[in-house]
């Protein structure tokens, strides 16, 4: 798939509906997963995808072709709301592959192949698809690397800068590693995975989110792409961890040697 020629730059954004990143997370009676029955909101590395897609189209110079932007989520009815999200933040426009309220949330390699079937089946050219490293909830951290090998593209993961040359029609990343910081060049199309330190993503302004509520978002189902989200992985018991027991004060180190005794350990020579 080769950059549109209509337009100067198509980005794709996939977004996802999380649970809230200030909601205390706690564990469902049945010891399935996690007490759904919460806030959720847009996981906060799409927001920064969302963001840095925006601010893409601003640093463009004035009389340039406009850049489209269009966001896609994956789940239940309600994930229509993390897409009006998008849209008051800049997206053009919004792809919702609704999945029934009860159905288990998608594993990457699923996600994956719908945002592949999404580029080839729905979309005439997308030349850069930005996305979150991870998700809050489940912290996999793998579609992006699964949907650059799906589609044969160059990938950038973890990115703490954008830079785009639109003549040469690639992108510089600069992305974080334990070792500090490496540039990398990619040529389009790509994908790049968004870091936290890329941008602090804006607030949609009340006009935004009013007009974001009558755009267009098109409803699609795993079907309509040949796609399924059948889990491969099965979770058989999810627990909290055990309650951290509060430490005691000692007035001097033979007191400490005799509590660490009385605990089980011993000296190693």
């Amino acid at each position: 798939m080769r950059p549109s020629t209509t337009r100067l730059l198509n980005i794709l954004v996939p977004v996802k509906r999380a649970v809230d990143y200030a909601v205390k997370i706690r564990v469902n009676p049945q010891q399935t997963g996690v007490d759904l029955n919460v806030k959720h909101s847009m996981n906060p590395f799409d927001e920064i995808a969302i963001e840095e897609a925006v601010r893409i189209r601003e640093r463009l110079p004035k009389g340039s072709e406009p850049v489209t932007i269009t966001a896609l989520t994956i789940g239940p009815p309600k994930s229509v709301e993390t897409l009006r999200t998008a849209l008051a933040m800049g997206a053009d426009a919004a792809f919702h592959i609704e999945l029934p309220e009860t159905a288990p949330a998608p594993e990457p390699l699923g996600v994956a192949k719908a945002v592949q079937a999404i580029i080839e089946k729905q979309l005439n050219s997308v030349d850069m698809v930005i996305l979150g490293k991870q998700s809050i909830d489940d912290d996999l951290g793998q579609t992006g690397q699964m949907l650059a090998g799906l589609l044969d593209w160059g990938q950038a993961t973890y990115a703490s800068k954008v830079d785009l040359d639109l003549e040469q029609k690639n992108a510089v990343i600069t992305r974080e590693i334990d070792g500090g910081l490496e540039q990398v060049c990619v040529k389009f199309p790509l994908i790049v995975t968004t870091d936290l330190r890329l941008n602090e993503p804006r607030y949609a302004s009340l006009p935004n989110i009013m007009k974001a509520k009558k755009k267009a978002v098109t409803k699609l189902t795993p079907a309509d792409l040949g796609v399924s989200f059948k889990p491969q992985m099965e979770v058989i018991k999810v627990t909290e961890p055990p309650k951290r027991v509060g430490g005691t004060k000692v007035e001097s180190v033979d007191e400490l040697v005799e509590k660490l005794k009385a605990a089980g350990f011993t000296a190693v020579s």
